[in-house]
């Protein structure tokens, strides 16, 4: 019985990257959601009109969302057709 280290290895580091990277995105996710807007006037005037920056940021949010469950939907896939 050979192990091939190398692929082992390989494996390992393309694991370690996807896993930190999967994680680093949901956090992304966690914040954008976790964001309340700002009172009136409590940012200085600098507000875009009608929460319009509270909007795009939750937005970013759901896509980080929807690239985990892809990248987790990629890995079952893998796992099952393998």
């Amino acid at each position: 019985m050979d192990i091939d280290w190398a692929a082992l290895g390989q494996v390992f580091g393309v694991s370690l990257v996807v896993t930190v990277a999967i994680v680093g995105v949901f956090t992304l996710g966690i914040v954008g959601t976790s964001r309340k807007p700002a009172p009136d006037g409590a940012d200085g005037g600098t507000a875009v009109a009608a929460g319009g920056h509270s909007a795009l940021v939750r937005a970013g949010a759901y896509l980080c969302y929807a690239v985990c469950a892809a990248g987790v939907g990629y890995g079952i896939h893998l796992i099952v057709s393998g």
